[in-house]
């Protein structure tokens, strides 16, 4: 009986002559010249050329292999072997990688019982578990078979192993198939377990199921067993467990001579044992007190063995992958899973989360008063206006009214705790909110003296700013643009800056040193290291909770919430802000970054960053907090010009404060990944931006031409801010 396919490398010069023939050979290289380039968009000239080159000048009808399947007198034309493999399996990444699915196709399964076991041996053959496998069944299919097992009409005779290595072989013809097709019998136990690397126990000879264990204990050979009642799947690690009693030791002492020959009546006590007659289903209790009386035998249903099937294919991957290890029985009971009072979500969802814009604090609108009610509460707001990481807001304001003085407050539980390398970030942030801070005093006639850090006792107290009153008013021309700032994320219109604009930000940044890179090929590298910064941040454990955890989903959120960033002010559509759910999910992340990926994770701030007329960055003499004080005042003015040009800036600071840590820090944080990638990356920066390590690289931001943002990150009200004493 013909069971085996015939393969031909190259046109074969004679076949059946009513063969039908399919070839899609060409269609194959397409499809996979398009998967190695993922992520290329790829024209259909793009695609012919590649395909041309993959020929080398071959006749395609010359190229990879024909295969004849004489049961059907189908002659298709494939890819050669390993070329078939790796796209047939395509889709299986990242579920399984490309150096697993290797490990997979090297590994030898025997199935013994080919009812339950033909779907088992069919999907995982369809999943690329094994490349060779041993096949054992007596029996030839019948159409009571037909309720659950793969096959059709004409099918009606076949033997069962021929059945199930002709499928097999439609999957992938260079499957290394072996058939036993009288079944086992003790003295074939041995040959058939020889070599082996998992067995598949599906057969309803109970001396054939504990002999083949018997003989798989002995020579270490792990075997499952789905029973096809309740996602019942049975492990037994023999691998691991030598001495292992024999199906968890439910059969105790029997041995395989002593179950032979028994009738179906005579086996059902001992299927009750195996089964266990308190946790086996009650349509399958009743049944099998009728076996032998009004049913001829084991009810089986075809989802049940599908569901059994996927059970034992994803159980011996993870066998082969060495990712389970134990013993054991387990239940995956549909009826439980899937039923009334037991779904996770029964209450309709939007399909989009709430991106609502949420309206801007009333703080943030206005003119410039030319006087005020009260003073310190106008200039405490104009101060509060100031950008910092997250919208974290870190600083709690004290008016100490006997002596005139502004405490400038620092809050630790706002703190972003890895990524802030030595708070760089918080102290930028206050420099920000002392230079609103000086110049609304300024306008309302006070001399603000600013002192940082003034009491080596209290660390929390920034800086201290006394105000005397009775000056004349003296308005800074980039005060009116405080209310007016804002982060804008929106994707540039390409537009070079002017000449008049750069220099005039150059100018606002005073004693601040900064630098515009403006060419394509600049703004193209920093995109990528940016990009690649933002990897490395969202793959990290330690840096991946503050990169997410400021992330506000609705409109209840950010009222909740107004010192964190509401996601319409991302400005993603609705495909990104998908992919953001999924990367604010450590254990998303976390696989992503065992299985070597996440370049996607780049895509969105390259793609920023060269929409953008510029990046610039600003630097300062010095690594302490007093530089990254002064820093944050000059960032400040430079945001505050680029407002008044009708520039937008979005700060990109991720990579310089993650080179930082490198730089400076105790390698107590990051993982070993994190710091030998960025360490690659380190050069490359430096080489762009001509930075000294001991300068502070403060503040790191994209400048463009863009419409206005969708929606602004609300403030916390002044009253949780500013205390009076």
């Amino acid at each position: 009986m013909n069971w085996r396919p015939v393969l031909f490398d190259g046109a074969p010069q004679r076949v059946d002559e009513a063969a039908e023939v399919h070839d899609t050979l060409l269609d194959q290289l397409r499809e996979l010249i398009t998967a190695r380039n993922a992520g290329k968009r790829l024209t259909e000239t793009d695609v012919d050329r590649l395909v041309a080159q993959h020929l080398q000048g071959q006749a395609p009808a010359d190229y990879g292999t024909w295969v004849f399947y004489p049961w059907s007198r189908c002659l298709v034309h494939l890819l050669p072997r390993d070329e078939f493999r790796e796209l047939r399996t395509d889709r299986n990444q990242y579920k399984i990688t490309p150096d697993e699915q290797q490990r997979l196709a090297g590994a030898k399964i025997g199935v013994v019982g080919l009812s339950v076991g033909n779907m088992a041996a069919v999907t995982l053959a369809l999943e690329g578990v094994g490349g060779a496998f041993r096949l054992a069944d007596f029996d030839r299919l019948s159409l009571s078979n037909l309720n659950r097992l793969r096959g059709g009409v004409a099918d009606l005779g076949v033997e069962k192993t021929v059945l199930a290595a002709r499928q097999l072989y439609e999957i992938d013809p260079w499957l290394d198939i072996e058939l036993y097709r009288d079944g086992l019998r003790a003295a074939d136990v041995d040959d058939f377990l020889a070599s082996l690397d998992l067995v598949v126990e599906e057969c309803d000879d109970l001396s054939v199921k504990v002999l083949v264990r018997e003989r798989a204990r002995a020579l270490r050979i792990p075997v499952i067993m789905e029973t096809n009642d309740r996602g019942l799947l049975d492990v037994e690690r023999f691998d691991r467990e030598p001495e292992r009693p024999i199906l968890h030791g439910l059969v105790g002492a029997a041995r395989a001579a002593d179950l032979d020959g028994l009738t179906a009546k005579e086996k059902v006590p001992i299927v009750l044992s195996i089964v266990d007659a308190e946790g086996v289903s009650s349509r399958m209790a009743a049944s099998l007190i009728e076996v032998g009386t009004t049913i001829s035998g084991w009810p089986q249903l075809a989802s049940g063995v599908a569901l059994g099937a996927a059970l034992v294919t994803d159980t011996a991957r993870r066998i082969v992958l060495g990712e389970h290890t134990e013993s054991g029985r387990y239940y995956v009971d549909l009826p439980e899973i899937v039923a009334d009072g037991r779904a996770a979500l029964r209450v309709a969802q939007p399909v989009l989360p709430n991106v609502a814009p949420v309206a801007a604090s009333p703080s943030a609108s206005g003119e410039l008063p030319a006087a005020v009610a009260d003073p310190i509460r106008w200039i405490a707001t104009m101060g509060t206006l100031a950008p910092s990481g997250h919208n974290n807001q870190p600083w709690l304001l004290r008016w100490r009214e006997a002596d005139s003085v502004l405490e400038c407050r620092h809050d630790p539980s706002r703190d972003l705790s890895v990524l802030d390398f030595e708070l760089g970030g918080t102290w930028l942030a206050f420099g920000a909110l002392v230079e609103n801070v000086i110049m609304a005093a300024r306008h309302l006639g006070f001399v603000a003296q600013a002192t940082t850090w003034p009491d080596p006792g209290d660390p929390r107290l920034v800086c201290a700013v006394r105000l005397t009153s009775g000056a004349p008013g003296v308005t800074d021309p980039l005060l009116a643009q405080v209310p007016h700032r804002i982060t804008n994320r929106r994707r540039g219109t390409d537009i070079a800056l002017s000449e008049q604009a750069v220099a005039a930000l150059h100018e606002a940044c005073g004693e601040g040193r900064l630098q515009l890179l403006r060419t394509r090929p600049e703004l193209a590298e920093v995109g990528a290291l940016v990009g690649a910064g933002d990897r490395i941040a969202h793959l990290d454990p330690d840096t991946h909770p503050d990169v997410t955890g400021a992330l506000l989903w609705t409109e209840d959120e950010v009222r909740a919430r107004p010192d964190g960033l509401d996601v319409a002010t991302l400005e993603l559509d609705a495909t990104d802000l998908a992919g953001l759910r999924l990367a604010g999910q450590w254990r998303v992340m976390e696989a992503l970054a065992h299985l070597g990926g996440g370049r996607a994770l780049e895509d969105l701030s390259r793609g920023l960053i060269t929409s953008s007329s510029a990046v610039g960055l600003v630097s300062v003499p010095g690594t302490d907090r007093n530089a990254y004080f002064a820093a944050g005042r000059a960032v400040q003015r430079t945001w505050l010009t680029a407002t008044a040009l009708g520039l937008a800036i979005q700060p990109v600071t991720v990579l310089p404060y993650l080179f930082a840590r490198l730089d400076r820090g105790t390698g107590d944080c990051l993982a070993e990944r994190s710091r030998t990638e960025l360490a690659g990356l380190r050069p490359r920066f430096t080489r762009l931006f001509r930075t000294r390590p001991d300068h502070a690289e403060a503040f790191l931001f994209r400048i463009s031409v863009a419409g206005p943002p969708t929606a602004r990150s609300l403030r916390r009200p002044l009253e949780d801010v500013l205390t009076i004493v």
